[in-house]
């Protein structure tokens, strides 16, 4: 085959994977925007300020502002002196709190809420193991406690982009500053902090995006202490009667619309306060290491922050899960695993919503992992307008906010011109997951062809080899670890899906999602709290597994 006609089939290739991306992606995105100026058949422009100039509507909009704001300083607070702990003391030798720090962020949001709301509510674990404490209770039902959840939540995304840019900037500038007697907070004044503002505001623009686009912690605690944000909003006029898509779609847009304002902003921001600071001489870390009582000041943080952000909620977890009576309380005579039988008895309910997230979750996956891959080996190194714009068409569901885009999909799918319904039914669920994860598998798969030398391929193509034989030999071998990863991530995200899962699952139908935020707003707390606890371990069994067999596939190649 002559390199004209393979041209011309790779020019096609990205042609046909714009066309899908769009009809995936971006027309339902579009839809939201025609929806809240296309009202009962007519185009009415003047709907739409009208919306916005709703005052409740307003206060609802400034309130997320506000909320993404604080969860910044909030998460500010908690990864910046724990990035500079782990660089900068003999703490951060200890390698499994790399691993241990990442499960907050994989823990999923309405979990650790209903964990938090556990423990701190009226009789809850909190009083019942220190009485003396109940004061803060009051308290915590506050603004405060709802940023002091979602910062726990979120705060591991910040860690790991400060910690990657301080191991960057080594230690030879600050020594410097020390050896000229600059104290340590001139130094962080002068040399550091600049030199972190690039990492520190790509983090924070995506914090506040995270924040405003969350909606498990405000559907739990946000709805108990009356604090409402767009999400929450969003979900009630789309799922509770009278159903107003107008100013749903409203909102949507609103929420879209300064989601991509902060992803450009932060594309901006990366490309002016980006520093080359690796050299030929490499870098290493700072000498003017922290002893004494610092050292155990920063380990007394370390045990704190994760003693908030795990041992609290997965502790109220657990303990719920295996209680007899609530009223009880904690004592070993009220412990029971009659709540786990319950839940796993074939042809229950839980049973049924378990195998549901199983099945929806497999199938997503699958097809995700199958279209990610081909839009990635299309987007390759991006370097054509076609490839690029691929590229961002592929990238939006994780910009755009879940529910934004859940949105969307309803109002492209339950349209009176669609010729295919697929609104109400199993189909719609996969398609939402799979429009939802699918840039995971992207970028995995594009991380894992950016580092396959060409020169593999033209070797093949000396020998004689055909297009397929190169792909089947040569290509997919090396990818076959990121398209594993795309597919695992997926799998797991999927599983635990709240928002997609509350709106478009057919009648009758749930999932392990949808059932623990059932059993807890019906105060079957024991119940799904068992759900979330073997939700959250199945698919870190499946996490392990897949880790297991990587590592032993590295083994077998070396």
């Amino acid at each position: 085959m002559n390199s004209l006609s393979m041209k011309h089939i790779r020019i096609w290739s990205i042609a046909l994977s714009l066309v899908v991306l769009t009809a995936l992606i971006v027309v339902p995105l579009v839809e939201i925007f025609v929806q809240s100026v296309y009202r009962d058949g007519e185009l009415r422009w003047a709907a739409l300020f009208r919306t916005l100039a709703d005052s409740q509507l307003t206060g609802v909009m400034f309130s997320s502002i506000w909320l993404g704001l604080c969860v910044i300083a909030g998460t500010t607070a908690l990864a910046l002196p724990l990035a500079w702990i782990m660089v900068n003391t003999r703490i951060g030798r200890q390698k499994w709190l790399e691993i241990v720090f990442l499960i907050p962020f994989m823990t999923p949001p309405y979990i650790g809420s209903m964990g938090w709301i556990l423990f701190m509510q009226k009789n809850g674990y909190l009083e019942q193991l220190m009485p003396g404490l109940a004061f803060l209770t009051p308290s915590f039902f506050t603004f405060g406690g709802m940023m002091m959840i979602m910062s726990l939540h979120l705060f591991p995304f910040l860690y790991l982009l400060l910690r990657g840019a301080l191991e960057r900037i080594g230690g030879s500038l600050e020594e410097a500053g020390a050896i000229h007697g600059a104290p340590f907070a001139y130094r962080f004044r002068r040399i550091i902090a600049p030199l972190l503002f690039s990492a520190f505001g790509m983090g924070a623009m995506l914090i506040f995006v995270k924040t405003i686009a969350e909606f498990g912690t405000p559907a739990t605690f946000g709805k108990r202490i009356g604090y409402q944000v767009m999400t929450s909003e969003i979900h009630k006029y789309i799922s509770s009667w009278p159903i107003d898509f107008g100013k749903a779609t409203t909102l949507s847009s609103l929420l879209l619309t300064a989601c991509l304002f902060i992803w450009y902003a932060q594309t901006v921001l990366n490309r002016r306060f980006t520093y080359n600071l690796v050299g030929g001489k490499g870098s290493r870390r700072s000498s003017l290491r922290m002893k004494g009582w610092t050292v155990w000041l920063c380990g007394l943080f370390v045990a704190l922050l994760l003693l908030l952000s795990i041992g609290i909620p997965y502790f109220s977890i657990i303990a719920a899960s295996t209680m007899k009576l609530r009223g009880v309380g904690l004592a070993w005579d009220n412990f029971t695993l009659d709540f786990y039988k319950q839940l796993l008895t074939w042809g229950s309910p839980s049973m049924k919503a378990l195998m549901n997230s199983i099945t929806f979750s497999l199938i997503a996956s699958t097809i995700a992992v199958v279209l990610g891959t081909w839009f990635a080996l299309v987007i390759q190194r991006s370097k054509t307008g076609l490839q690029r714009t691929a590229d961002l068409f592929s990238l939006l569901p994780n910009t755009v906010p879940g529910i934004v885009m859940v949105v969307g999909l309803i109002l492209l799918w339950n349209a009176p011109w669609m010729p295919i319904r697929l609104y109400n039914t199993g189909g719609m669920v996969v398609l939402t997951y799979v429009v939802l994860f699918v840039p995971y598998t992207v970028q995995y798969v594009k991380s894992a062809s950016s580092q396959i030398d060409p020169s593999l391929f033209q070797a093949g193509q000396v020998f004689g080899g055909r297009p397929g034989y190169i792909f089947r030999r040569v290509l997919l071998p090396l990818i076959i670890p990121g398209m594993l990863a795309g597919w695992m991530m997926t799998f797991t995200i999927a599983s635990r899906e709240l928002v997609g899962s509350l709106l478009i699952m057919p009648p009758s139908v749930q999932t392990s999602a949808t059932y623990i935020f059932a059993q807890f707003e019906q105060g079957q707390v024991s119940l799904g709290m068992a759900m979330a606890v073997v939700s959250v371990g199945l698919t870190t069994l499946m996490l392990v597994i897949i880790e297991s067999l990587g590592s032993r596939r590295k083994w077998n190649a070396s």
